[in-house]
């Protein structure tokens, strides 16, 4: 893609550097960047020390079209972003009477008092493009020079976003000649590397649209973005590269819509279907109930969730044989199928998913090792088992597990409706 602008991301707090909070701030402004076509080729955090953050900025300014800083605009002695900001840009800061008032508004809001400190977070760079805070105190702001822009946003990550909502993005597509358009195809099923090797030669040809893949947990979610004069030019760039991707991988591809998330997309194939749903897990713990229960609307198909982690639970509430544990096993193929069963007649319900494995650290064998996970998926009647080995700790083992379970929920769904060649598939 020709002209694009290039980006630097710039967080500051020594809070973050010491590892104290988590820096959510900039996979935000990451992820805002790149929907609006800005390249951007650096990330830095740097702490709250003048000196620093003047040699931090002064060479983001010097390597990029736009510098968005984050944090440091507070009422006290170590907040320098402003002071630095002005000082690089050549600025002088004054008292702006209009963020003096609405910082006054905002305590006789929340009912308290301003302390003199407050007022420093009036104080903006000279010739600067205010940014109100609705959110918060801190009011942000936009330096331009010689085709340079610099902006700060405040830290707190429910301040930024909403600034950023309201006064950046705006800002930011005013700069922007022509449009960036992206569609996400996301994937379940297929490995990195693989999914990579089945579609190298489009990545290799790639000029506008460009394609980009991001391994997430048991996922691969691959953008395709494209640059036009106007969105719907942008929009038709996309289209045979979507259409391509969605062949290529066929049934693994869950949406193409970003918003969308797997247990979204596997609650809407079961509301569209008119199924009932339920879980029983061992190893996941709940994990898979609660990802289905993050869905809104889900009350209308869920029936029930079993966690049975010990054998007599496994007896006692799904109806696994003691037999069958005694010969085979907790984590057993034929285990997890009783289970899947078990639970569709004990909470009648057309659907269930049933899960039991080896989570680790210990507890795995030779025969039977730590990540040994078996998922079992019950539709209408007919039960899916699958065997599967995942490595990591154990948070990643449940977590790859819930994935890989609601995969199967979802494959299995299809499967039963492609077979009777009815139903939304």
């Amino acid at each position: 893609m020709d002209n694009k602008l290039t980006v630097e991301l710039i967080s500051v707090g020594t809070e973050i550097l010491m590892g104290n909070i988590i820096n959510t701030n900039a996979a935000f402004l990451a992820r805002e960047c790149v929907k609006l076509g800005l390249s951007c080729y650096y990330q830095d955090v740097v702490g709250d020390n003048e000196g620093r953050l003047t040699d931090t900025l002064n060479r983001a300014i010097d390597r990029a079209d736009i510098v968005i800083l984050s944090g440091g605009l507070g009422p006290t002695q170590d907040d320098l972003t402003k002071e630095v900001s002005a000082k690089c840009m050549g600025r002088k800061l004054y008292m702006d009477e209009t963020s003096k008032i609405a910082i006054a508004e905002y305590f006789v809001k929340v009912g308290k008092s301003p302390t003199d400190n407050n007022w420093k977070q009036a104080m903006m760079p000279e010739g600067c493009i205010i940014l109100p805070n609705n959110n918060g105190t801190a009011p942000g702001c936009i330096i331009e020079d010689n085709g340079k822009h610099v902006i700060l946003l405040p830290g707190p990550p429910e301040e930024l976003e909403l600034m950023y909502r309201e006064s950046v993005e705006p800002y930011l597509k005013s700069l922007i000649s022509g449009t960036i358009y992206s569609k996400m195809v996301k994937i379940c099923g297929v490995g990195e590397s693989k999914a990579e090797t089945m579609i190298k030669d489009m990545i290799e040809s790639q000029t506008n649209p460009t394609i980009a893949t991001y391994a997430k947990t048991g996922e691969v979610h691959i953008r395709v973005s494209a640059y036009g004069e106007d969105e719907a030019a942008a929009k038709k760039l996309t289209k045979p590269v979507v259409k391509e991707l969605k062949e290529r991988f066929g049934n693994s591809v869950y949406t193409t819509d970003e918003n969308v998330t797997l247990e979204q997309a596997v609650v809407d194939l079961i509301l569209a279907n008119e199924l009932t749903v339920g879980t029983i897990e061992s190893c996941t713990g709940g994990l898979v109930a609660g990802r289905l229960i993050n869905v809104p609307g889900v009350s209308e198909a869920f029936k029930s969730g079993l966690i049975t982690y010990s054998n007599k639970s496994k007896r006692k509430l799904a109806g696994v044989k003691k037999s069958t544990l005694d010969k085979y096993g907790a984590v057993s193929r034929q285990t997890a199928s009783e289970m899947a069963a078990g639970m569709a007649a004990l909470a009648k319900c057309d659907v269930t998913i049933a899960t039991t494995g080896i989570a680790g650290p210990d507890g795995g064998s030779p025969d039977k090792p730590v990540g040994l996970v078996y998922i079992a998926c019950f539709v209408c009647g007919k039960v899916t088992v699958k065997e599967h080995h995942f490595n990591g700790s154990r948070a990643k083992i449940r977590n790859n597990a819930v994935t890989a379970a609601l995969n199967l929920m979802r494959n299995c769904i299809l499967e039963y409706y492609s077979e009777k060649t009815f139903g939304k598939k």
